[in-house]
């Protein structure tokens, strides 16, 4: 269960109140506030709040006041320039803050992106819940024969079966040894932020992640694409569809010059434009090794 009921209970007391504002509001992020989407088995991610909109970009980008818009259709053409040629800080103007709960080791590749405001859940001063993510079956998969970090086959039969027993009884002993070292009684009970150690990287943290526009597009290009390990990939996709309303015509150019664009190293084009020429071209004459011909052929085709 993603939510507890005291946590839907406070989400359905935020939607139910509403204050008269003079800010700026975005309608799509509107429908999104403080809902929950749930993620995995027991995460979720929420948007808590946000700044700006579509017409916040613009503003910023032609430094004028008001609404800064001329019309609807240049407003498209102005943030499809602006991320067409990488401009950075019009899209800084708009921000957002996200609730999430997720998996510790998901947490730990996520922190990496060091462009945000964070504050985790503490179990310093807080005992942990007795959740783990355990995956489905089929995202079990065993090592990527041709990526060092990446998955390769789901693992099958009696193997599959195994791995989710030892994922889930270990898991479970942890919380167990946990729970008793920190028991006061009979005991003294050992400190929450040492007994913490012996939790394993699956349990389930929350946080808040405050984040510029700018750099949660950037942590949405390289998350959401599809050699992200999945765990965070479905985390970004829940973000994109939330993003997706808040600002479609910035996100709208990110899913066509980032999500679904390409960028081309000087020496991929010059192979480009000799196959234009009708030249064949192969990996010993490209000038690329191995691993960058099979990615730009994974672009071709």
């Amino acid at each position: 269960m993603p939510l507890t009921s005291e946590q839907q209970a406070e989400i359905d007391d935020l939607r139910s109140t509403t204050q008269p504002t003079l800010r700026a509001v975005a309608p799509g992020a509107e429908k999104h506030l403080y809902t929950a989407h749930p993620v995995l088995d027991h995460g979720f991610v929420r948007m808590v709040d946000y700044m700006g909109d579509d017409a916040a970009i613009c503003q910023a980008a032609r430094v004028s006041y008001g609404k800064g818009t001329k019309s609807v259709q240049n407003d498209e053409g102005l943030i499809r320039y602006l991320m067409r040629h990488w401009h950075s800080t019009p899209f800084e103007m708009c921000e957002i803050k996200l609730h999430v709960k997720l998996p510790v080791f998901v947490a730990r590749q996520w922190i990496r992106h060091r462009t945000a405001n964070v504050n985790e859940y503490s179990a310093r001063y807080s005992i942990l819940d007795r959740e783990f993510y355990i995956p489905a079956p089929d995202a079990l998969a065993a090592q990527s024969v041709v990526n060092n970090q990446g998955r390769g086959e789901a693992l099958s039969g009696d193997e599959a079966q195994r791995v989710l027993r030892y994922l889930t009884d270990d898991a479970m002993r942890c919380y167990d040894h946990y729970e008793e070292m920190i028991s006061q009684d009979g005991q003294q009970g050992l400190a929450r932020e040492l007994a913490r150690m012996n939790l394993p990287a699956n349990i389930y943290t929350q946080w808040y992640w405050k984040v510029d526009l700018h750099n949660l597009l950037h942590f949405l290009r390289l998350r959401a694409d599809a050699h992200a390990q999945y765990e965070i990939r479905v985390y970004a996709d829940a973000i994109c569809s939330i993003v997706r309303d808040w600002v479609p015509f910035a996100y709208s150019a990110f899913e066509d010059y980032r999500l679904g664009g390409a960028t081309l190293s000087a020496t991929a084009l010059a192979c480009i434009q000799r196959m234009l020429k009708g030249e064949e071209v192969t990996q010993e004459n490209s000038g690329m090794s191995k691993g960058e011909w099979r990615e730009f052929m994974g672009v071709l085709e």
